[in-house]
């Protein structure tokens, strides 16, 4: 199964990030790109132990559960899953900037020491769940915008 800490699959997906364009269109959801590369870059800081977030009331009752369904298998993430309210992002910034700081997260991996992780909707995973969820995740939203 693919996972951010394979050195080849982190640097298929970095590939992926460089082609993106501030002009891309997204095939489903509400995102553009910016706010993608931004819900992104706090995604990471969260893995990587940057930033903390409270645990979700909801995620305490089906957080385990749906992490399970999303790393036991090869299946993509389904299309406009809910996210954490820290992670919804409105607004415009610095396109450019935003996705030179996502691949440099992406490229900490290759010194990930952040496991195990209380992550506020899953709760605990531990380095495999972290590895797989990363790349799906990321996987999910460069598909999103057709790379």
């Amino acid at each position: 199964m693919k996972n951010i800490f394979h050195k080849q699959t982190n640097s298929e997906l970095i590939e992926r990030i460089n082609k993106l364009q501030e002009k891309d269109h997204a095939q489903w959801g509400k995102m553009n790109t910016y706010q993608m590369l931004k819900h992104c870059t706090l995604s990471e800081e969260l893995f990587q132990g940057k930033k903390k977030y409270k645990r979700l009331f909801i995620g305490r009752l089906f957080g385990s559960t749906a992490l399970k369904g999303i790393v036991r298998n090869e299946k993509q993430m389904k299309k406009n899953q809910p996210t954490h309210p820290a992670f919804k992002i409105t607004g415009t910034g610095d396109f450019e900037n935003e996705k030179a700081k996502w691949i440099n997260l992406l490229n900490n991996y290759t010194n990930f020491e952040n496991s195990p992780l209380t992550h506020p909707f899953f709760g605990e995973m531990t380095y495999d769940e972290i590895g797989i969820f990363v790349y799906k995740h990321t996987d999910h939203h460069l598909r999103q915008f057709n790379r």
